[in-house]
Order: structure tokens, then C-alpha cells, then sequence
């Protein structure tokens, strides 16, 4: 029987440089993790460690940003700390409770670590320091790959254009990714019709689903869809793709990153004919997709040890060093789940 998961995670996302932001930032988290109904006491934890991070950015690392994702469907909160600054020498020290490099009291990162359920740092010298803090609800669904996201509205705009779903099964899990042409309320009505669609067909081969989306869409702006089925049974990775959505296949193990073609066209106005191509997928295999939110100009190989990092943080280090700024941005990466 198939699981389909929320095509409606919420993302929220506070710009810290200045000592009043981490208040915001800690209002933000209680407010989402009332709506996962999380207890009074988890709550408490939350907006300990919203705190404790933004006040770490902006101390620490110059400032930065602090975004926040829930999913409802997984009883799941994120919180992701990134900055810019000159990353973190001695991480031991940092997580030492009591230790400061900016003579404060310093039980940021240490109580930080003590209280999320799931706790990962990516930093490197010059290149800042990126933090994943993880806390569940007691309705937590795990699925078969970890799955971690940021999707954001450009700046200025209170709805995202782009977004995201996902659908698993014992034999197979399929992502779809859609941007709605332009930003703003109208190319969110856009990737809505693509998401309704992707909820009702999810277990139709890609193919058949984008050709039902091209037919719905003809009344909205249209949008640049991609939607990658990987069949594990067959070990492989059906991807379909029209428009300027990027998808990658990364084996960590060959260190091989593989490109997967996209038609030229708009979903729900002019798109070829709508045809799909196979790639291997292996047991190491790491699927990413993003939006042209992010420039495709980056390669992996100069984040060394970032892909053996939990989804949700690999997800964050390249939309913080790759967000083009002029447009909704989303990136998704998916990667087997850790034993």
C-alpha cells in the first residue's frame, strides 16, 4: 500500500544580525511546535535551543540565518543554524558546556547537543558552520529514505512558487518538484495544481503524472516540474523532467556525481513530448533536486565529508552558499536512512 507524506511542510526563516532577532526566532519555533502538538516541555526545549543557536550565529559566526522546518506528516521539527563565519576550530571544545570563544557564559552548543533527539555539525575553516537540531513529536512515521528540504519565498514575498512532495512504498519512493513560473501568489497557485495532482497519482509511473499535470496546469502560469521514482527492486532511477528543475544522482562510495536531463518547455503550456530516462541507483545513492533559486555551479567534491551528513543539513550548506537571491529557492536532497 503506498504512504503518501504531506505535500506541506512549513518552512520559516529569520535573518540574524542584530540581538533582538534570536527573540523572533524563539517566538517562530513555539509557535510551529504548538502545531506539531508537541508537549509544554518539548516546547520549552524548542525555543531553549532556537535561542542558544541564534544567539551562537550571532556571536559566533558574524551573524546569519536560522530556518526552521516542520512536517506535520513525520511529527518532525528542524531547526538549521548557518553561518558564514570563520567556522568552528575545535569542536570539542565548543560542545563543552562552560566553554565560550567570546567570553560568554557559553552553554550554547553543549546544551544544544544535550537536548535534540538528533545533533550535526558541518563546518570548515573560512567557510562557516552550518547546525542541525532535531526534535520529534511521540507521532514520528519513519520512511524509507531521510528526506531533508529548504524551500523559501524570495525576499519580500509571504508565499513560495516552489515546492516539494514526496510518496513511499515498500518497492518504490517518488519525489516531485515543481516552480511555478515568476513568484509570488500566482506561481504558488501553479505548483498548487501540480501538487494536487501528485497526490492523487503518486503511484502512476512519472510519465503518466507530469502528461496529467500538463493537462491541469493550462489554465495556471505553468511551472518547470522534475520527478524522479527510484524502483528498488531494479536498483535505478526513472526521472522525468521539463523546464529548469536540476536533479543529481550522487554515489558517495564512486564519488560520481550524475546530471539527469530535463526537456526544454513549461508544464501546463509548452513542453515536448513528455519522455523519461533511467539511471543506476545504488544502495549509497543520494538523490538531489532543486529549483533555479539555487545556481548549479557548485561542486561537491569541495565539501568534503558534507554527503555523509544527514539530508536536512547537506540540503542547508547549499541553498546558504548557493541561493541566487532573485527568485523562490528549494532544494531537496533524499539519502538511505542511517542505521
Amino acid at each position: 500500500m503506498e504512504i503518501v507524506f504531506s505535500p506541506y511542510p512549513t518552512f520559516r526563516s529569520v535573518t540574524l544580525n542584530d540581538p533582538s532577532q534570536p527573540g523572533e526566532a524563539r517566538r517562530a519555533g513555539s509557535v510551529l511546535a504548538r502545531e506539531l502538538s508537541f508537549t509544554d516541555e518539548k516546547r520549552a526545549e524548542v525555543e531553549i535551543m532556537v535561542t542558544e543557536l541564534a544567539n551562537n550565529c550571532i556571536k559566533h559566526g558574524g551573524g546569519g540565518q536560522l530556518i526552521l522546518s516542520a512536517r506535520k506528516d513525520e511529527g518532525r521539527l528542524d531547526i538549521l543554524a548557518l553561518d558564514k563565519g570563520q567556522g568552528i576550530a575545535n569542536m570539542g571544545e565548543a560542545l563543552r558546556d562552560g566553554y565560550s570563544s567570546a567570553g560568554t557564559p557559553g552553554n550554547g552548543l553543549g546544551a544544544v547537543q544535550r537536548i535534540a533527539e538528533h545533533f550535526e555539525v558541518f563546518t570548515r575553516p573560512k567557510g562557516g558552520t552550518a547546525i542541525l537540531a532535531r526534535v520529534r513529536s511521540a507521532a514520528y512515521k519513519p520512511t524509507p529514505l531521510d528526506t531533508g528540504a529548504v524551500s523559501l519565498p524570495i525576499s519580500g514575498e509571504r508565499v513560495c512558487g516552489d515546492a516539494y512532495a514526496y510518496a513511499h512504498s515498500s518497492a518504490r519512493s517518488i519525489y516531485m518538484m515543481v516552480d511555478g513560473l515568476g513568484h509570488g501568489p500566482i506561481a504558488a497557485e501553479a505548483a498548487s495544481v501540480a501538487l494536487e495532482i501528485f497526490q492523487r497519482y503518486c503511484s502512476d509511473p512519472a510519465v503518466e503524472i507530469m502528461d496529467r499535470m500538463h493537462n491541469a496546469m493550462r489554465s495556471t502560469r505553468g511551472a518547470a516540474v522534475g520527478i524522479a521514482e527510484i524502483q528498488y527492486d531494479r536498483a535505478r532511477v526513472v526521472y522525468c523532467g521539463v523546464g529548469n528543475i536540476a536533479a543529481t544522482c550522487v554515489s558517495p562510495a564512486e564519488e560520481s556525481a550524475r546530471s539527469m536531463i530535463s526537456h526544454n518547455g513549461t508544464i501546463g503550456h509548452q513542453a515536448p513530448k513528455i519522455a523519461d530516462f533511467t539511471y543506476p541507483w545504488g544502495v549509497d545513492s543520494r538523490l538531489i533536486m532543486h529549483s533555479d533559486g539555487l545556481s548549479a555551479r557548485f561542486s561537491l567534491k569541495t565539501y568534503p565529508g558534507l554527503l555523509q551528513k544527514d539530508p536536512a543539513l547537506v540540503a542547508a550548506v547549499l541553498y546558504r552558499d548557493h541561493v541566487r537571491q532573485r527568485d523562490d529557492a528549494t532544494i531537496l536532497v533524499a539519502a538511505p536512512r542511517a542505521a
